[in-house]
């Protein structure tokens, strides 16, 4: 039996806002420590790594290890359905076909309850291994949103450099370049820990998805390593978070 209560359906229309945007069908693995979801996107460019640890809930139940398939886009349907300052509690059976959501208001006057059909979803989990970035930068998650969407403007493809001056984020195409670099601040809005310069090239439509996390946090951290993913990493409160990884083009940028 799984039982999972949030104060608010504002964080959970947040992350599944941000999960869908990658992601059309996952599975939510449920467990006695918490909520884990890992899965690629279809064409194996991305992967999207969720946590959200029991302490996450005001109130949490899992008496055996429950796999939950879903349809990310039909959940957030129905996660529409309740207001921003509705309580929302997650129950499902040990072997149930049908996930309840119960919607209730701040003084219980309301409450709505929904069924949503779980799916028989195949999934392979990838061990995810630990990654001594040579790069890690911590900076504003709205800047990095606002950056992504410029330079979309200009080309398909993203240069990200970074090194101890600051970090780089470059793109030229037909309509001409553009080119955006950020540099520690002593306030801290945007920290480096640089042991060796990197220069990677993404993808920028995948990395305009990553942003989708960005009511999630104030800050948002990047990792860069040569012949690795990039890690987009985005805080869950104090309790979890969303990490995106997104291989690098092998091609020239346009």
């Amino acid at each position: 039996m799984l039982e999972a209560r949030l104060g608010s359906t504002t964080l959970l229309k947040k992350i599944v806002d941000a999960l869908k945007e990658i992601l059309s069908q996952s599975t939510l693995d449920c467990s006695a420590s918490g909520i884990q979801l890992q899965a690629m996107d279809n064409s194996h460019v991305s992967l999207v790594a969720m946590s959200l640890r029991r302490e996450c809930f005001e109130r949490y139940r899992c008496d055996r290890n429950v796999a939950l398939g879903l349809d990310l886009k039909s959940l957030m349907k129905v996660l529409k359905c309740a207001s921003g300052d509705d309580a929302v509690t997650i129950s499902a059976a040990d072997k149930a076909d049908k996930l309840q959501l119960r919607f209730e208001s701040a003084g219980n006057e309301r409450t709505a309850d929904y069924e949503l059909r779980l799916l028989n979803l195949e999934q392979d989990h990838l061990a995810i291994p630990e990654t001594d970035y040579a790069c890690v930068v911590h900076m504003p998650s709205t800047e990095f949103a606002r950056i992504c969407r410029d330079l979309a403007t200009f080309s398909e493809s993203v240069v990200i450099a970074c090194s101890k001056d600051g970090i780089k984020f470059s793109a030229s195409g037909e309509l001409g370049s553009a080119n955006i670099t950020l540099s520690e601040t002593s306030k801290g809005d945007v920290s480096l820990q640089v042991e060796e310069p990197v220069t990677l090239c993404f993808a920028v439509r995948y990395l305009n998805s990553f942003t989708r996390a960005t009511s999630l946090a104030d800050k948002v951290k990047i990792g860069l390593a040569a012949d690795v993913p990039l890690l987009v990493e985005y805080p869950i409160e104090d309790h979890g978070y969303i990490r995106y990884y997104l291989a690098p083009k092998v091609d020239d940028p346009d």
